[in-house]
């Protein structure tokens, strides 16, 4: 023990001197050899974090030549980056073409020069922003309508007709479009009646100036404090008029939606036929965007119904679909999907639902369209891909073969820099943002080439070493040749197995939501403090602990053993409580018992592909389909036989049965 002290040390003084060494040497500009790149990165880092840019200086010259060597060079730019010359961002893209700290500098950049409304110096950078998020996409865009190119706005018109939160750099973006030629009348009227559903009253006036129509602050403001009141005795003569209403209707919705429901075929009385719709568009888009606090209600689809003929933006296209899928609505189903826009429409979800609404009109031709969809979609292993494999009665019995990358592939993944630069990253346990960024950086890279051999290298060399997560995200992309092995990981398979054939429930449903909790990383942790490979929540693991006759310890949720243990007979539990039905347990796992049970329907029992794509939580409605998707390809990986999305997904029954 004392020879181990004495060891680590030396060791440490040894790593001090040659620290001291490397700085002396870097500021003759001579690049060292005695230290390590891995260790220099981390104390750049710190060099950074302090904007010490003389030492960072120090350190980009000491590693030049080093895997990790352009990043001293990216932190000396992103230091006060809007007051940096385009000229440095491009020179730093040009040497280090393709990488993923060079997009991210070219893009951050764009969106500071956006802020200051700097739109020239912004142009020379823009062919280095290559993964544009949504707040970047937007900065780019308005770069490229202050140089001249309008018809970039026609590529944004959900921006135009956005009125949930959005980044700044879209709202600046939406305000540009309003002064554009190229958006209409029509137009402009459909975004200040969107804008004035939604109570958003100082854009609203600035879209009606517009217009030409000369709306009151102050009225607007009177009408909020009692919209129901004004409904009865508003006046529908003017555009005003009309504009008022539809705040009134919007406002009243936003607090008592039963109410609007009653009060829109009054109000919606008298005015122009385009009026009304956007009248009931108010109340029905209120409606199925607020059913985590007003539940489900047929009236709001009849709404939504009413509003037909007034153009869908793509958001309430989808309100509408979900909605008519909820009561099974087949022709409102299909009607809603019309609305849409040509690429949304053509999204395999959107087209499953297509084909599930055709074929209940029962004529020959409405059937062969809905299996002509289908045998398109069954060629693919997603989600609606594996409903429309059971739809046609076609058997999942085989996996695709698992193709194995080649020694040339191996030896380009040691050649290829980006991802060289995320295994060095994980192997000095940088921090996850920049391993995750070269990583994914590095993925989308191969992925662009449709280089399925050095993807299939990188899953390899990561399942090889634990690193499952990545793996994961690396399998996953291929295209043509695949390894189910690297994309559904099998990990801890003795303790999966045995601890949820203890539970009673099958170990590839627990596989399946493991892959889509932690994709196996044991020291996972969320935002919400869930942790471990099932994501277990600290008051949950005190509950379970006490069920199951244990004393609870905070530190066990690390512990793989545990993890399992404690998620599948918490998941069992939840099986228990909702009609042993799997897909309403996966949402209860997700987002709550009590919520999945209250998301049942309370008249007849229904499809479980219809609750799963009514489910109103975003997060909650992908979950149970990745989840079951998993379980699918899982039940094959562990020899299972034959799998059937839908055998796994048994009809909702009603609430109130229970």
């Amino acid at each position: 023990m004392t020879e181990n002290r004495h060891m680590r040390t030396w060791t440490e003084k040894k790593r001090i001197f040659c620290k001291k060494l490397v700085l002396g040497l870097a500021s003759l500009s001579i690049f060292p050899t005695l230290y390590a790149a891995e260790e220099q990165f981390n104390d750049a880092l710190r060099a950074a974090n302090a904007s010490n840019l003389s030492l960072l200086q120090q350190y980009q010259s000491a590693m030049q030549n080093d895997v990790l060597g352009y990043y001293p060079e990216y932190w000396i730019l992103n230091t006060n980056l809007a007051t940096q010359s385009p000229a440095s961002i491009v020179q730093f893209a040009q040497r280090y073409p393709q990488s993923a700290m060079a997009e991210k500098l070219a893009a951050d950049y764009v969106e500071e020069k956006v802020k200051q409304a700097d739109f020239s110096n912004a142009v020379s950078v823009l062919p280095y922003v290559t993964n544009a998020d949504r707040a970047e996409s937007c900065a780019v865009a308005q770069v490229r309508a202050q140089s001249g190119d309008p018809l970039v706005f026609a590529e944004f018109k959900d921006v135009w007709l956005t009125t949930n939160s959005q980044p700044e750099s879209c709202t600046g973006l939406g305000r540009m479009m309003l002064s554009s030629p190229l958006m209409t009348q029509e137009d402009k009227q459909q975004r200040l009646w969107v804008q004035l559903r939604a109570g958003q009253s100082g854009q609203a006036l600035a879209t009606a100036q517009g217009l030409g129509l000369n709306l009151s602050l102050s009225q607007l403001n009177s009408i909020q404090a009692n919209p129901l009141n004004y409904l009865w005795s508003a006046p529908k003569a003017s555009a005003e008029d009309q504009a008022y209403l539809i705040y009134a209707l919007g406002r009243l919705a936003d607090t008592d939606l039963n109410s609007a429901l009653s009060a829109v075929k009054r109000a919606a009385e008298g005015t122009p036929q385009s009026v009304q719709r956007a009248l009931y568009r108010a109340v029905g888009y209120i409606g199925g965007t607020t059913v985590m606090k007003n539940n489900f209600n047929r009236e709001v689809l009849n709404a939504l119904d009413a509003s037909y003929g007034l153009p869908f933006s793509p958001e309430e296209a989808e309100i509408y679909a979900r909605q008519a899928i909820r009561f099974g609505a087949w022709e409102s189903v299909i009607r809603a999907i019309d609305a849409m826009s040509v690429s949304q429409k053509q999204e395999d979800r959107w087209q499953y639902w297509l084909a599930r609404a055709s074929e209940q009109r029962g004529d020959a031709t409405s059937k062969r369209s809905a299996d002509a969809i289908y045998k398109r979609l069954a060629q693919g292993d997603d989600y609606h891909n594996l409903l429309a494999k059971d739809q046609l009665g076609y058997s999942y019995s085989s996996i695709p073969v698992s193709r194995e990358p080649s020694s040339q592939d191996m030896q380009r993944l040691n050649q290829d820099i980006h991802f060289r630069r995320a295994f060095a990253l994980r192997q000095i346990n940088a921090p996850a943002s920049y391993i995750n960024r070269e990583w994914n950086w590095a993925v989308r890279q191969a992925y662009l080439k449709h280089d399925d051999g050095l993807l299939l290298a990188a899953a390899k060399r990561a399942t090889d070493m634990g690193w499952y997560d990545r793996a994961i995200y690396a399998a996953d992309r291929t295209t043509k040749q695949h390894n189910y092995q690297y994309r559904y990981a099998m990990p801890h398979k003795n303790y999966v197995v045995s601890h949820s054939q203890n539970a009673g429930i099958d170990p590839a449903w627990a596989y399946g939501l493991m892959r889509q909790e932690s994709r196996f990383v044991t020291t996972a942790r969320s935002h919400v403090g869930a942790g471990g490979l099932m994501q277990i929540m600290p008051d949950t693991a005190r509950l379970i602990a006490r069920q199951m006759g244990e004393t609870y310890n905070p530190a066990a949720l690390t512990d793989m053993n545990t993890n399992i243990r404690y998620g599948t007979f918490y998941l069992s539990t939840i099986q228990g409580q909702l009609s042993n039905n799997s897909v309403l347990a996966t949402a209860g796992y997700n987002a709550g018992p009590n919520r999945a049970r209250r998301w049942q329907p309370e008249f007849q029992n229904m499809a479980a592909d219809q609750y799963t794509e009514s489910i109103p939580l975003l997060e909650t409605r992908d979950y149970v389909k990745h989840v079951m998707t998993n379980a699918t390809h899982y039940g094959l990986l562990l020899g299972q036989g034959a799998q059937s999305i839908s055998k796994r997904m048994q009809q909702i029954p009603m609430r109130n049965t229970q």
